[in-house]
């Protein structure tokens, strides 16, 4: 019976949700080269709907443990499922998120997503793809907006704790901004790859904030203990491994 209810409540959320997105979507490019506060609110009014639909039609109730400042410093996100990027409009007026480069083909989405100020990365494109990042975030950085990095470089499932990849070293030191980690324990009601979702409670934990400047394997550490927070005890057992 529970599963019935959580079936019927992810079916009715995805018919929303995609109708949402292709509306959001269509009108932020609509809106390219007309106005460049069109195209944000029709991403934060995408995120709000999404965070309605969460609330009320799967029955999730989302909960902030601590402060998440909208200034410019980079923040580093535990990445469970696809519910926490969805949600970076709705915790900041105008995120820079970095984003795989594949995501910029979809589309429609793709090109609004530039428009909007989406950072790409580009793994297998050198030198040049590593300075065009770098000069996008430090772009934003000026522009007094939040970079939102998910260091671990995909979703993984609750209570996995894998390393971050080396491109958060590299970021932390070209940048040279502080750091604040963000747990959240969204896989447990919003699973990574899986469509049925299920009520319960998702939580931020707002972790210490990371001075800019420390040796690399003191804030990759301290990153992965912070942005794993919310994961059972027995995930952290063995300690950080560096890349």
């Amino acid at each position: 019976m529970r599963y019935t209810i959580a079936l019927f409540r992810s079916i009715l959320f995805w018919l929303l949700f995609v109708l949402m997105s292709s509306i959001s979507s269509i009108g932020a490019v609509v809106s390219l080269p007309i106005s460049h506060r069109a195209t944000i609110w029709f991403v934060r009014i995408w995120a709000q709907f999404h965070r309605l639909i969460c609330r009320f039609v799967l029955g999730q109730k989302i909960v902030i443990e601590g402060e998440m400042p909208d200034s410019p410093v980079l923040y580093v996100f535990k990445h469970e499922s696809a519910f926490e990027t969805v949600e970076q409009p709705m915790l900041f007026k105008h995120p820079a998120v970095f984003a795989k480069e594949e995501l910029f083909s979809i589309p429609v989405w793709g090109q609004a997503a530039r428009f909007y100020g989406l950072i790409p990365v580009d793994r297998d494109g050198g030198g040049k793809a590593m300075r065009a990042m770098l000069g996008a975030a430090k772009a934003a950085l000026a522009g007094g907006r939040p970079l939102v990095l998910f260091a671990e470089g995909t979703r993984v499932a609750h209570g996995e704790a894998p390393q971050l990849r080396s491109g958060f070293a590299g970021v932390y030191r070209l940048l040279g901004v502080p750091v604040i980690p963000v747990a959240v324990n969204s896989g447990i009601a919003y699973p990574p790859r899986k469509w049925v979702k299920w009520p319960g409670t998702i939580t931020y934990k707002v972790g210490e904030t990371i001075p800019a400047g420390l040796p690399r394997d003191e804030a990759e550490e301290r990153v992965w203990r912070a942005i794993n927070a919310l994961n059972p005890p027995e995930a952290l057992l063995e300690g950080y491994k560096a890349p």
